[in-house]
Parts: structure tokens; sequence; C-alpha cells
């Protein structure tokens, strides 16, 4: 099988490349990403020699390079996306851009190429959860987004129904809780905390660090995307968490634990506008019907993730500098 796969040089999408390529070695991969500042080809580069696998830099905006990519592929798997907050709260239309403009550009290729289409997304299109409350997500939850980046997500998710309703499209979706692992950009919460305690400086907690997240460990993610491509049903959506609820002062408290800080290490920042105050995911659906269900606990993903910062501290660096960027340009020049 030949994979499209967008935004791969991305944190999620690249875990998922090595992954893929880990897991089914007879297939082949393509990865198409602009290289935005969230992506790295850094993260890729144990796979870069491969030949079952290709990067094609471009925008998924663009039909004329989208085109001839999805033409080739057996199935695009969609992850690229703008997805940091804060960001689409500064620049919200390019977060409509890329998230709803790019994704209607590639289901129009898949639709004239009758290609399948898996299309990545978030819990954060279903809105906020109460404190303390036992509600959960799931497939059947009331979309109520809350800032541009989560309403350009719900729109994309809308967008890959209709071409599925109206066009018959053959397409699948997931809907997964926050992510955290290896080749995290460290502007998310738990990758900026640890490079930021790794080098002695403070952590920035957004409130009083009520705000729960459901965190999920990225391979198992990427696990369960396997599932969805190998036996999931077409037209379904299927919700991915990790079953580790935690607000972010708990979170904040555990890696200070682990890396030999103590609490005068915390600074806490004004909140950001409209910041959801629960996510939780109900994935029983994909776990009864595709026996997916996370196999790594908050505890053993976080040491896990705070073990590859440890080795990878030059990449973090390289990524808070800005110097990770000139990697392909010297990846490029070199094959000229």
């Amino acid at each position: 099988m030949k994979l499209l796969v967008t935004g791969g040089a991305g944190f999620i999408g690249s875990n998922f490349i090595h992954y893929w390529l880990r897991e089914h070695p007879e297939d082949s991969v393509v990865n198409l990403d602009k290289l935005t500042y969230a992506g790295n080809l850094e993260n890729l580069t144990e796979v870069e020699k491969n030949p079952n696998y290709q990067f094609v830099r471009g925008d998924i905006c663009d039909p004329e390079v989208v085109n001839p990519l999805v033409h080739e592929a057996d199935i695009v798997v969609h992850f690229a996306a703008e997805s940091h907050v804060d960001r689409s709260i500064m620049e919200p239309g390019v977060f409509v851009q890329t998230n709803a403009v790019g994704t209607q550009v590639l289901l129009n290729a898949a639709l004239e190429y009758k290609t399948r289409f898996h299309h990545v997304s978030t819990d954060e299109v279903y809105g906020s959860l109460k404190l303390g409350s036992d509600t959960k997500f799931d497939e059947n939850t009331r979309y109520d987004p809350h800032s541009p980046y989560s309403a350009s997500k719900a729109a994309s998710d809308h967008l890959v129904r209709a071409y599925h309703d109206t066009y018959g499209l053959p397409v699948t979706l997931s809907n997964c809780t926050n992510n955290y692992g290896p080749w995290h950009f460290p502007e998310k919460m738990i990758p900026l905390f640890i490079t930021h305690l790794l080098e002695g400086e403070k952590v920035p907690v957004y409130g009083e660090g009520i705000n729960v997240r459901d965190w999920l460990y990225v391979e198992d993610h990427c696990r369960a995307i396997d599932r969805i491509i190998t036996d999931g049903k077409i037209g379904e959506t299927y919700c991915i968490g990790g079953g580790a609820e935690k607000n972010n002062m708990e979170v904040t408290k555990l890696l200070l634990k682990l890396l030999g800080r103590d609490e005068s290490f915390i600074e806490f920042v004004k909140d950001r506008p409209g910041h959801d105050l629960r996510y939780a995911m109900d994935y029983s659906k994909i776990t009864k019907e595709l026996g997916w269900k996370p196999s790594v606990t908050f505890e053993e993903g976080i040491q896990k993730t705070i073990d590859w910062f440890k080795e990878h501290r030059e990449w973090a660096k390289r990524c808070t500098s800005g110097d990770y960027q000139k990697y392909y340009e010297q990846q490029y020049e070199q094959r000229q």
C-alpha cells in the first residue's frame, strides 16, 4: 500500500511515519509538508534514506502539488493542520486557510482519483466539559468549538463527512485527546515544561492550573490510526483517548518531581481567552469494534518523554532557536 501522509514533518505525523515504516515495511510513504515553523525534517533523519520513504515540500492548499500525489496514493492520512490555540487567537485566517481550505483541496483530489481518506482531528471540536463531572466526549457529542483553531478543525471534520455523504468518498475520521511524546515541538505544555526545567527555567502555568486534559502517548495514537486504517468501517468516526485525565497542576508537579525541581519553578501567568476547562474522551467504541486501547500509562509515558528530551537536548535547542529550519536547505543543497 502507498500512503500519502500530510503534515508528516510535524509532531504526530513524524511519529506516525516512524511507526508505519517499522510496522508495515512492505508499504511506502510519501510525506507532504509545507515546513511551516512546526514542521521539522530532523524528526525524520532515521528514515530519510529508507527506499520506501519520500519527502515532498508543498502546500495542501495547492491543487497542482496535491493532485498528482493523491492520484498515486492508495490512502491519504491527513495530519496537516495549524494546531496551536494561542497562535489561532492571533492569526485566525491562517488556521481557516490551512485547516478548512487545505482539507477541501485534498478531498477534491481524493474524490477525483477515488482515493481513500483518513482524517485526523481533535477533541477540541467538542468544546469544554464541566470540572468534576463524569461526562466524556464520544462520537455523538455535539460540536461546540471555542477557539479559531477548534472551529477550523470542526469545519474540516464537517467537510470530510459531507464528501462521504454527498459524493460517496470512502473516509474515516478520528478525534483524539492531547498527545505527548518524542519529537513534540517545545511550544506545547509538556515539552515546553520539560525543556524549561532541564535548563533551570521556570514554567508558565495558565490561571490556577485547574484545566483538565486527557493525555495520550503519541505511539498509542499511531496504533489507533493503524487499527482504523486496517479494519475501521468506512464513514465512521472513532474517538481516541488516553484514559489519563490530569489537571495542569498535576502534570506540572509530576514534571517537577521527576526532574528534581521544586514549586519555586512555577510561574502563574494570565489565562488565555476561551480556555476550555476540561477534555475527556470515551474511547469504548474503538475498543469494542477494533480492539484498541491505550497501552502506555501517563506515568510511563511521561518518563519515556523526559528520557527522550534528555537525550535530544540539542534538537530542542535548535527548535527554540529556529536553527532546525535550516535543515531542509542543507539537505537540498547536498542533493544538488
